[in-house]
């Protein structure tokens, strides 16, 4: 309505927005771009960096333009000499105190500090001063911590707390020995982190990143007795490309794949594989568990942050938890036996390596539970990240890769198994095999739409063969929680529950391409790369788990069928509760 638009001039151009617009949204509405490091839209917009100060006509001082509001007849001034003045202060300041390696930084070239300095032409720091060194937390088997890089713009504590409901990190202590830190200044591994990764996401800097094993790979590559495997998660296709200068959501599977196998790898196979094997045995447990009223609603378990988050907090509920291992466990399992006896290699000579969107993953393989015969199903885990990384060490030219395809004999997947990705696709593939087997019929309707979207929460029911199941998808840990605790109360009376620990999920996973907080206030991000899976799910002649032939063939020769005693062995697990706190 027209009485809830104010006007206002900034930089003298004109500009009408809603009342209570904070004046850097309306100067990105004017198309002037003010600079930030702490702000981060919709999670972290509380004024600390004052790197966005501007002028207001009329007033002494500067406003904070991520947390003023617009009023009528406002007068601002973004870039007077006072202003950049002002700025360039801030700047020199924040980077007094910030450990400058920039050549051996993790996010070198995707720093936003970096990026303001060379903006604002900082080539020395004026104001030196005293540095506390601290110590670097890598205790953990995903994440580092490294307060040196901190500039305590508090976006990783925001996104902890208010986007996944943790709050594993916070700030503590005052001036100059402010900092953030978790409970007791305790290593990430001690305490209630889940290891979803959202903190590296959302970190400007280098203060948090994976822990990279990528040197590790190197290593076996190099050596001739080691016969070295690599799959790739679904999610990592749609957004491998953007660290190559390659649009947002951008399929590069096939130079994906060529890339892995100019690396060295003996063989590229593709974890919508392992994908597809989880729905089988997924939607035969549903069905078991469905007919029998057996721990219901049952609950996915495929994000290892999320399995890491029930077992902290909700271990009463671990029950309903399905008992399928994730994907590309399951991939290495089978890798690493039918495989293995196949093409007749020890198992103990094959090395198993995961490229994941996931940092939790990382913390998934080492888990004991994730072993079969001593053996873990999968070796190591690398980020998107890390084998973009790898790519490049290797000097290959990326966006100039003819395309090529996965290695049989276990390299054909499903549409089904692409959309595993995106929040809600586990449900859907789970959906599309379970009322087929349910109703004995190879159904046409294929997409569920009421799973798909951007929401956290997305609830339907679904009618298979005159019998109603009610579903729900849930991605983001605070999401997870509300979902929970509605099945703690005895309010729910879902039969089929997805969780995902990422919101958005996998195509958003801690391990993807970081983007700057311009461009997340700017652009789709989630949705360009959800769309991307949709559409090869759509491009797929075969879109529905269980008419795989790579999967037929495997059941036949090997596993006998779903929920069969050598499939429970290679393929399902257990979960345990664990504390929160080691301390």
């Amino acid at each position: 309505m027209k009485e809830d638009l104010i006007s206002l001039t900034i930089d003298n151009q004109k500009v009408q927005v809603k009342k209570g617009t904070t004046i850097l949204q309306a100067a990105k509405q004017a198309g002037v771009d003010i600079p930030t490091l702490c702000y981060l839209k919709d999670i972290n917009e509380v004024g600390e960096c004052r790197m966005c100060i501007v002028e207001i006509e009329g007033r002494r001082g500067f406003a904070t333009s991520c947390i003023q509001k617009a009023e009528e007849g406002m007068v601002v001034h973004t870039n007077t000499p006072e202003v950049l003045e002002a700025r360039r202060v801030v700047l020199d300041l924040i980077i007094s105190n910030h450990k400058i390696d920039c050549l051996k930084c993790i996010r070198s070239e995707n720093c936003e500090l970096q990026s303001l300095a060379r903006k604002f032409n900082i080539l020395d720091v004026e104001f030196p001063g005293e540095m506390v060194e601290h110590e670097i937390d890598d205790d953990s088997p995903s994440i580092v911590r490294d307060f040196n890089k901190c500039i305590l713009c508090r976006r990783c504590v925001a996104t902890c707390k208010n986007v996944q409901g943790i709050g594993a990190l916070a700030c503590v202590n005052r001036g100059f020995e402010s900092c953030v830190s978790t409970v007791g200044n305790n290593s990430l591994n001690d305490v209630n982190c889940t290891f979803c990764g959202q903190c590296i996401q959302s970190c400007p800097t280098g203060a948090l990143h994976e822990k990279e094993t990528i040197n590790e790979v190197w290593e076996k590559l190099k050596d001739k007795d080691t016969y070295v495997v690599v799959q790739t998660a679904p999610a990592v296709r749609v957004a491998l490309g953007e660290e190559f200068g390659m649009k947002i959501g951008t399929n590069v599977t096939g130079k994906m794949v060529t890339a892995l196998k100019r690396i060295g790898f003996d063989k590229v196979f593709d974890t919508n594989t392992g994908a597809d094997f989880t729905i089988m045995e997924e939607a035969n447990e549903f069905i078991e568990r469905f007919k029998e009223n057996d721990n219901i609603p049952m609950i996915t378990s495929c994000s290892p942050g999320w399995v890491k988050y029930i077992e902290m907090n909700y271990p009463e509920l671990l029950p309903h938890l399905s008992t399928c291992k994730s994907p590309h466990q399951m991939f290495g399992a089978l890798i690493k036996s039918y495989f293995a006896k196949k093409e007749g290699i020890d198992p103990s000579k094959i090395y198993v390596v995961s490229v994941m969107p996931c940092i939790a993953k990382k913390f998934e393989r080492q888990r004991p539970e994730m072993k079969v015969n001593s053996l873990s199903d999968v070796d190591n885990v690398i980020t998107t990240r890390e084998l973009a990384r790898m790519i490049k060490q290797a000097n290959i030219d990326f966006t100039k890769l003819e395309d090529t395809t996965f290695d049989n004999p276990m390299g054909e997947a499903t549409g089904a198994g692409a959309i595993f990705g995106v929040t809600g696709g586990v449900m859907e593939a789970a959906l599309r095999t379970a009322q087929d087997i349910l109703t004995g019929k190879d159904l046409e309707k294929i997409n569920f739409e009421q799973v798909r979207g951007a929401e956290g929460i997305k609830k339907a029911t679904i009618t298979i063969d005159g019998k109603e199941i009610k579903v729900v998808a849930a991605s983001g840990l605070s999401n997870a929680r509300t979902i929970l605790e509605e099945i703690k109360s005895g309010k729910a009376d879902y039969q089929f529950v997805e969780i995902m620990a990422c919101p958005g999920g996998c195509i958003m996973g801690g391990g993807q391409p970081i983007k700057s907080a311009k461009i997340r206030s700017e652009v789709d991000v989630r949705k360009l790369r959800a769309d991307a899976l949709y559409d090869i799910d759509e491009k797929s002649h075969i879109r529905k788990s269980h008419e795989n032939p790579i999967l037929k063939t495997i059941y036949e020769e090997y596993l006998e069928k779903p929920g069969s005693y050598r499939a429970h062995k290679l393929l399902h697990t257990t979960y345990k509760e664990r504390e929160k706190y080691k301390i």
